[in-house]
């Protein structure tokens, strides 16, 4: 064997660029929550599965079993990923995990809102429990909080590290 070739195992993997961790993460939290709230259904915290969003589209009643919930959860991670590419896009600055909140519960108005004509078997939200409200609400604001915060800090630590970058190459061209 050469040495000039290097084992696997000392080989560098290259870092996953801003944009693919922002994709990874909406995804993520919207395969997570809504599997948290497929949780909350079956427990009854809230009215409202996450199969639901196959109702305007799918026919048929498989989308009431098993299947129907895994390719509503695997759908609401699609829409987890649009999510997380809005608040990169606008809010990845802030710090700030509040600014998560705001995001989530504008998500959450977003949906029950002015998407629910959509979406013909759920209720209304005057019409809806308040436990379904205020799980959902709940739910939206900890997605809020997971990508935001998660962007943010990732966005913020690469600043940093391009900071730290720039100040190093600086510091060895003044010294050369």
């Amino acid at each position: 064997m050469s040495d000039n070739k290097k084992l696997e195992q000392n080989q560098r993997e290259e870092p996953m660029g801003f944009m693919t961790k922002v994709i990874v993460t909406g995804f993520i939290g919207g395969v997570f929550w809504s599997f948290i709230g497929y949780i909350a259904y079956i427990f009854s915290f809230t009215e409202i599965s996450p199969n639901v969003v196959l109702q305007p589209w799918a026919l048929g009643d498989w989308k009431k079993g098993w299947l129907g919930y895994v390719i509503s959860i695997i759908l609401l991670g699609l829409f987890g990923i649009g999510a997380a590419l809005i608040y990169a896009a606008i809010l990845k600055k802030f710090q700030q995990f509040w600014i998560g909140i705001v995001y989530g519960i504008a998500l959450w108005g977003l949906v029950f809102f002015l998407l629910n004509p959509m979406f013909p078997s759920i209720k209304t939200v005057k019409e809806l429990t308040l436990d379904t409200n205020v799980t959902n609400v709940c739910l939206y604001i900890l997605f809020g909080v997971f990508v935001g915060y998660s962007i943010s800090f990732e966005h913020n630590e690469m600043q940093n590290q391009d900071k730290q970058h720039s100040q190093q190459q600086t510091q060895s061209s003044s010294n050369e």
